[in-house]
Parts: structure tokens; C-alpha cells; sequence
């Protein structure tokens, strides 16, 4: 049997690898299998992603105490499975202070931009600066006075992309930035409106989802959704604000109802401004490269997506997969 590894970080896995030390539980669901059999549904996660863990009847952890949202020590073997990797747990238990000695720190378990928040935060500030309109820039203002806290340090999904402390807000100021360009671009847009609805297209998030660690949906979030909760942050703000012009409280209510963009993923009616239309693709575009780069942090070329719903090259992997120019090649000024 291979080494053990001890308290190797989450990205680093592969299959194959035996690994041992301390992360964030992030799920745990007790299941059954085909022959009625119990297991136990994990998912572990530190500051670098997370893995679908999988304690199965003969493990001794199928009995342990342990349970969602606590920091456990593990032990493992990493799988694949229908082409995902998951950890199959020997061992789990709850991390204690004693586990401190062995490297157990918190800090370290908790997934987090690799962005610096406060620069991020001025970033966002600076490219705000470009709403001209006095009402919107009033409204940008009292909104970050009143929300810029939550969107520091949440998340802008649970699983799918930016799916960590500070995932939120390193979203919305990357989409904030994108705007910028293509409103320069395709200068017939309305720059304020598209970037005040950037503000608030996923704000809803800070009450759909729990704050890092748990990362989980609320009841609100659950029998709600962003998009509504979003829409209701909008009015409340706009509300604030008196005489408030109501066409423009229109459009941007228009923006965040609809940056999902079909309705079948929970948006409640389809872009139907070019503004809207932007800011869906914008979003759409953000999110999905997201993943993509996220991906390129493991070693492997060719990925299963599941927010793409197929098998994507990352950058190196195409790079890797091509190999070095022959001298052939890099000699040859001929057109193919």
C-alpha cells in the first residue's frame, strides 16, 4: 500500500493517493445503496476546493460522531468514480485542540479567494465611480453602506463557481470591470445601469446562502432564491431614496429578475433590454470561466464539468496535450 500522505491539500489529490488530515465538513447524509445498505454522503473541503467523500458500511467512521459543519481528521483512499474523484473514509472524527500539534488549523479549511478583499473592495469602489447619474450614485452608496460587509465575505455559489469566502464579491467586481470594457465597446448601452444592476444582480445571495464556512442554503434561500430576494433588496433600497425615478427602478428591477437568463434557471422573466441581455452574458461568461479556472489548479487536462455539462481542455492541458514545437514547426514561416 502507498504512504499515507498527511495534510495535503484538497486540489492536490489524485486517484490513487492515500491521504490523512484535517478539513471542513461541508455535508453528511446518511443513505442507503441497492442492497439497503447504509453509508454515509460527505463532503470535505479546505481552502483550496473540496471532494465528495463516501464512508462506506465497512468503515469504522459509519458509526463515529461527527457531523456537518465541524472540522474533522480523516483518513482515506482517493477514487474515481464515474470519472469524479472522491475520497473513500477509513477513519473520521472531530478535530480538537490537541489536533494543533499534528497542523490543524482553521484557517486553512475555510475555501477563500485568492484575492486580496480589501483591494477587491477598492477595486469595486473605483469602478463604481463611473455611474454618472446622481440618484443611481446615491443608491450605490447607501447600498454598500448598508450590504458591503455581507458581500465582502460571502460566497457567490455553493458549489458551482466562486463558491468561497469572498467568492461574492471577487464575482461582482470582475463582472463590474468586464461591463466596463463592453459598455466602451458598445457605447449605445447604459454603463449606470448595467453597473448598478451588476451590484445587485446576486446580492440576494447574502441571505440565500449561509456565510463561510457552512456555505449552505437558508430556509429563505430554499423557499425563496436570490433572484426574488435580490429584487426585494432593490425595492428596499430604491424605497429609501425619495422619488426615486420610477422607469429606472424599473429597468433595474427588469436586470436582476432576469440575469438568469431563461426561466427554467430561475429567472423569472427572460433579458428583454440590451442592458439585460448584457449583463445575462457578462454573468453567464464570469461564471463559467470560473470553473474553467478553478480546474486548471489540478493535474489533469481533460475535465468532466458539471456547470458546463461536459468535458472541457483547460489552457494547459491544451498546451501540455500539443507538446513542444518541433524544430520543424518553430523553424517553418510558411503558411498552413
Amino acid at each position: 500500500m502507498p504512504e499515507v500522505e498527511h495534510n495535503t491539500r484538497i486540489s492536490s489529490w489524485q486517484e490513487g493517493d492515500h491521504v490523512q488530515g484535517f478539513a471542513f465538513l461541508a455535508k453528511k447524509e446518511r443513505r442507503q445503496d441497492r442492497n439497503g445498505k447504509d453509508y454515509l454522503d460527505l463532503e470535505l473541503a479546505d481552502d483550496t476546493g473540496s471532494m465528495v467523500g463516501k464512508v462506506w458500511g465497512g468503515s469504522p467512521a459509519i458509526t463515529a460522531e461527527f457531523e456537518a459543519h465541524q472540522f474533522v481528521a480523516f483518513r482515506g483512499s482517493v477514487r474515481s468514480y464515474r470519472d469524479q474523484l472522491q475520497l473513500n473514509v477509513d477513519h473520521c472524527r472531530i478535530a480538537t485542540d490537541d489536533d494543533r500539534k499534528y497542523g490543524f488549523d482553521e484557517k486553512l479549511l475555510i475555501p477563500s479567494t485568492r484575492e486580496d478583499i480589501d483591494d477587491l473592495q477598492t477595486r469595486l469602489h473605483g469602478v463604481l465611480e463611473k455611474v454618472e447619474r446622481p440618484v443611481l450614485r446615491r443608491l450605490v452608496k447607501e447600498t454598500l453602506e448598508v450590504h458591503g460587509e455581507a458581500l465582502r465575505v460571502h460566497p457567490a455559489a455553493k458549489m458551482m463557481h466562486h463558491a468561497y469566502l469572498g467568492g461574492l464579491l471577487e464575482h461582482t467586481v470582475s463582472m463590474a470591470e468586464l461591463a466596463a470594457n463592453i459598455c466602451s465597446h458598445y457605447r449605445y448601452l447604459d454603463q449606470d445601469l448595467i453597473l448598478v444592476g451588476i451590484l445587485f444582480h446576486d446580492l440576494g445571495k447574502i441571505h440565500e446562502l449561509g456565510a463561510m464556512p457552512a456555505n449552505d442554503y437558508t430556509k429563505a434561500g430554499r423557499l425563496v432564491g436570490h433572484v426574488v430576494i435580490g429584487w426585494d433588496l432593490l425595492r428596499e433600497r430604491c424605497k429609501a431614496i425619495e422619488d426615486f425615478p420610477e422607469d429606472l427602478q424599473l429597468h433595474l428591477e427588469h436586470l436582476v429578475l432576469s440575469h438568469q437568463g431563461k426561466k427554467e434557471y430561475s429567472a423569472a422573466v427572460e433579458p428583454m433590454t440590451a442592458e439585460a441581455l448584457a449583463l445575462h452574458f457578462i454573468d453567464d461568461l464570469d461564471s463559467k470561466l470560473a470553473q474553467v479556472i478553478q480546474a486548471r489548479e489540478k493535474d489533469e487536462p481533460m475535465q468532466f464539468l458539471k456547470g458546463l455539462g461536459r468535458y472541457f481542455f483547460v489552457s494547459e492541458g491544451l498546451e501540455a496535450a500539443a507538446g513542444p514545437e518541433s524544430e520543424e514547426t518553430s523553424d517553418s514561416t510558411t503558411d498552413p
